[in-house]
């Protein structure tokens, strides 16, 4: 198989991967419902024609707060998206936010090239 080099003249990058990190417990250590996770995934499909959510084998996440050090379990929702709407991702961070009752949720965005 052969293939052509190709070259870009533009310095932005051709997509953008968006990674979201849902908790599956609340702060105070309740279980979410699944429903809300997958209103989260509709939510993204419906905006960037699909999602892919890592649920079989939930992250854990560590962290020191005041001293004590807290252990979080997460899944990763990612979307490819062509440009980055940031107002539109502050808005659905907060809302996020309020739903599964955090008082943080991380979403970061990768500048990617397509292969």
């Amino acid at each position: 198989m052969t293939s052509t080099p190709t070259s870009s003249t533009s310095s932005s990058p051709s997509r953008y991967l968006v990674q979201t990190y849902l908790p599956l417990f609340d702060n105070a250590g309740d279980r979410l419902p699944r429903a809300l996770h997958d209103r989260t995934l509709d939510v993204l499909t419906e905006r960037f024609g699909g999602a892919t959510a890592y649920t079989q084998a939930p992250a854990a996440g560590l962290w020191a707060n005041e001293g004590e050090v807290v252990e979080d379990r997460i899944i990763l929702v990612e979307v490819m998206a062509d440009t980055l709407d940031r107002e539109w991702w502050a808005a659905f961070r907060q809302q996020l936010e309020r739903d599964y009752r955090q008082d943080v949720v991380l979403i970061r965005a990768v500048a990617c090239e397509m292969l």
